[in-house]
């Protein structure tokens, strides 16, 4: 039952981070717009987490720090502080997606407005990180996170062609009136979300508040080979369900609402309540997964105490650096700017964010100092660096892309 429960590390940082606000709204837009024909971002920005989250959690497993720690050391003070500087940014920014995604959420459904939600749900926050246990965190709200299955259910439900759906899959390029540009915008977007920066600062960290030795490598293993996998299956059926409802009519998803829709019109009232419980599960995860890296990753590079093994009056700083953020978070929701605007920025600005994040877990992967005989192998070293590729190549081109499309319209 121990290791059950730990698996749900990974549960939480699948369901927290994969299938976030961020995902939940940038799936049903692709989705909506292309209909499956990104459905290979996915599977590739799950094998891209996979393969990093694994060495996160093997460097913990195997020197008992967390990675953030480890890059000032291995790296530098500078080297250390331009990577501190990139992932905080955008695990803020991030952070603000997720406040009010939870907000949105309360709205759909309590229908009042997400504004007044936003302090509340902010508050929400700080209470749970302030005194819920982590054991306890990450199962309450990685469990609940699961119901967003009721996506792939209506994906069933609403009884679609899976031979149009599959020929789509099989048939990566832009539908209708869109252009190469406006595809390869969204598909560095949707590349950005499945491998956020904070994913594998938060599941290093993680590692460390739940003592990971080398005794738990499997359990670190098994974490990532089933929780982002699982993120991926449940981010199809999100695109599946907006591409059968909406794109055959035109309609282009806006708004967290909309995301919600389709297991409406295919479960009724009942499915309606249950991927709300979910989105809301989601969300609050991924805005306890964003506020915590924000302390995490300035902690460990300042080398203050830190984490939830520890009292909080022994991690002062630490917690008001989360305190900070959070405050921060919903004095810019409460100017009025769009959330759902917000993720789609956040998840192209951590497209750009990505090479800094990568580049010094596989240096770290590969030192034998801190990893042991279990450093990467030429395999892992070939996709690492495949991958690095790929993500130097999406961070050169989000910019350009944005201002080329105008944010993708």
């Amino acid at each position: 039952m121990k290791k059950l429960l730990g698996v749900t590390l990974g549960i939480l940082t699948a369901i927290g981070g994969f299938v976030d606000i961020g995902d939940l709204v940038t799936n049903a837009l692709v989705g909506a717009r292309f209909g499956m024909r990104m459905a290979w971002v996915v599977v590739v920005g799950v094998v891209g987490i996979c393969l990093y989250a694994e060495m996160s959690g093997r460097i913990v497993a195997l020197s008992g720090r967390p990675v953030f720690d480890l890059i000032r050391e291995r790296l530098g003070p500078r080297t250390g502080m331009v990577t501190l500087i990139a992932s905080f940014l955008v695990t803020l920014l991030t952070l603000i997606a997720e406040i009010g995604g939870v907000a949105l959420a309360f709205e759909l459904a309590s229908g009042v407005n997400y504004l007044l939600w936003m302090p509340l749900a902010a508050l929400a926050v700080w209470l749970v990180i302030w005194r819920v246990k982590f054991s306890r965190l990450e199962q309450v709200f990685g469990l609940l996170g699961l119901l967003l299955i009721a996506f792939a259910v209506a994906l069933f439900k609403l009884g679609p062609d899976w031979g149009q759906l599959l020929h789509q899959a099989t048939s990566p390029r832009p539908s209708g009136h869109e252009t190469w540009a406006t595809y390869a915008y969204y598909a560095i977007a949707l590349f950005g979300a499945a491998m956020t920066p904070y994913e594998v600062f938060f599941f290093s960290s993680g590692g460390v508040e739940e003592k990971w030795t080398r005794r738990d490598l499997r359990t670190a293993r098994t974490n990532v080979f089933v929780g982002f996998p699982l993120g991926g299956l449940l981010s199809l059926a999100i695109a599946g369900c907006a591409a059968v409802v909406y794109l055959p009519a035109g309609i282009e998803v806006s708004t967290l609402g909309q995301v919600t829709l389709p297991a409406a019109v295919a479960l009724g009232k009942l499915g309606l309540a249950v991927v709300l419980i979910g989105v809301f599960a989601a969300t609050f995860g991924a805005a306890l997964e964003t506020a915590l890296s924000c302390g995490y990753t300035i902690a460990q590079y300042r080398g203050w105490q830190w984490g939830k093994f520890v009292r909080p009056r022994d991690a002062s700083r630490f917690h008001v650096v989360m305190i900070v953020c959070m405050i921060l978070a919903v004095l810019t929701l409460l100017t009025g700017v769009d959330p759902v605007l917000v993720t789609e920025y956040s998840v192209v600005f951590a497209a750009m964010a990505l090479p800094l994040t990568y580049l010094p877990i596989l240096i770290i992967a590969n030192d034998p100092d801190y990893v042991g005989r279990q450093t990467n192998g030429r395999i892992r070293n070939f996709l690492g660096l495949l991958y690095l590729t790929l993500l130097v190549i999406a961070s050169v081109a989000a910019i350009p892309l944005m201002i080329a499309t105008k944010a993708g319209q």
